[in-house]
């Protein structure tokens, strides 16, 4: 009777084991998928260089190989289909259009005129703060912080970014960050708050010292 109870136990654990695998089979985009999902999809793996296609918010064979192209890079299955692992891994080196085009206009504002490297700097400190639980947990939130960013108090914020602060962004976005984990950055031309003296200097770039 226990070995009848144990086998029963361990078909009823397979069993859900295999309608838990097959409901995120089933959500996975894959060919003939469509929507707002798939745009954002396209949008990531452009932003990659792996998608070369227009932006048509269904996925198509060229997006299929673009998945593809990038699971192979990232080391999982290339099975063409974006499911839960597909993701997560493309959402750790890449950020949603809205937020690349907002972290473009915080580089552009606070960093125009520096170099790459610290432009790209100042757009891993917007990213830091997200993944930190000391700082709202989305890119808006902690660009629109009270008094987060001098850029967006003075309206700076609001000027057309150029294709080096989107380029600096997409970089920041892949994880690569000169500020070397800085939650915060200033000008000693133009600030003298002590404040900052109290923070530990993580990178100095150009005209900025970064802090945590």
């Amino acid at each position: 009777m226990m070995k009848k109870t144990a086998g029963m136990f361990a078909i009823a654990l397979l069993a859900a084991i295999l309608t838990l695998t097959g409901s995120a089979d089933a959500s996975a985009l894959k060919l003939g998928s469509s929507g707002a999902a798939v745009k954002d999809l396209q949008e990531r793996l452009y932003m990659l260089g792996y998608y070369k296609g227009s932006i048509t918010s269904k996925f198509s064979v060229s997006t299929k190989h673009a998945v593809m192209a990038f699971q192979g890079g990232a080391g999982l299955e290339k099975d063409g289909a974006a499911g839960t692992s597909t993701m997560r891994a493309l959402r750790k080196v890449t950020v949603s259009r809205s937020d690349l085009s907002r972290l473009a206009r915080v580089v552009y504002a606070e960093a125009r005129g520096e170099s790459y490297s610290g432009q790209v700097a100042v757009a891993a400190v917007v990213l830091n703060r997200s993944r930190s639980p000391l700082f709202p947990s989305s890119v808006r939130d902690v660009i629109f912080a009270p008094n987060a960013f001098s850029a967006v108090s003075n309206g700076q914020f609001w000027l057309l970014p150029d294709d080096e602060a989107f380029d600096a962004a997409k970089a920041a976005a892949r994880r690569v960050d000169p500020s070397k984990g800085a939650y915060y950055f200033y000008n000693p031309r133009v600030t003298d708050s002590t404040w900052f003296e109290s923070r530990k200097v993580t990178a100095k770039i150009g005209n900025h010292v970064f802090l945590k």
